[in-house]
């Protein structure tokens, strides 16, 4: 694995012993929230590797409770995150699984929200850096480091390319794109990373595009949260 920065090294200003079983955790829990588009009203998280193994010494179930909270690595109520979930009306369950996984530090979140559920498989790679491998069972490459829209719609021809130029139109770069499917002419979900945040008004735009389905923003820049979309 290449670090682009000594920040890639050291880790994120983080509150925990470990930037991979804490601050990392607490990144994949906040991807997972915005996935979700909101908190959840219950949580499971299926530990693997040495998440399985340390996951209460190392204070990594806290830290995925926090980001379900939506809290930053730093933040200071991260040591009493249970309690701050139970205030909030968040039921959450742990389970640990001895099957192989992609990395070591490997969690599968599912969330419910009413009748709304997601899931979300994602691995802590070092340095509070993730991985997050997928999304609802599709395949996806993201890091967490970018804004990224994930957009569920109908494999129909000339969707992306009206998503693409919609982008290109508001000066909104696109650093990286993932799409998988689940069949030709079935439903897909593309994964776009932006050098900066799509507004709400772009976003509405492309949720009115024919074939469109859905539209998240999952934007981990502190304080950032998508409930809104």
């Amino acid at each position: 694995m290449r670090f682009k920065d000594v920040f890639s090294i050291i880790g994120p200003a983080m509150t925990g012993p470990s930037s991979s079983h804490t601050a990392g955790a607490v990144r994949l829990a906040r991807v997972a929230r915005h996935w979700l588009g909101t908190q959840p009203d219950r949580a499971r998280m299926t530990l693997y590797g040495s998440f399985a193994d340390t996951y209460k010494g190392h204070g990594t179930d806290l830290a995925l409770i926090a980001g379900l909270l939506n809290y930053d690595t730093d933040d200071h109520r991260i040591p009493d995150a249970e309690q701050w979930a139970e205030q909030a009306g968040m039921m959450v369950e742990f389970a640990v699984s001895g099957l192989p996984a992609p990395h070591p530090n490997t969690v599968r979140f599912e969330l419910w929200k009413g009748e709304d559920q997601r899931t979300l498989l994602g691995s802590s790679i070092g340095g509070g850096s993730i991985h997050v491998q997928q999304l609802n069972e599709f395949r996806v490459n993201l890091t967490g480091e970018l804004s990224t829209l994930v957009l569920l719609h109908s494999d129909k021809p000339g969707t992306l390319g009206a998503v693409t130029s919609a982008l290109g139109a508001a000066d909104i770069n696109i650093a990286y794109m993932h799409v998988d499917r689940k069949g030709r002419d079935g439903e897909a979900l593309t994964a776009i990373e932006t050098d900066s945040p799509p507004t709400a008004e772009l976003i509405a735009k492309l949720q009115s595009l024919p074939h469109m389905y859905e539209i998240k923003m999952i934007n981990l820049k502190k304080g950032a949260e998508s409930d809104a979309i």
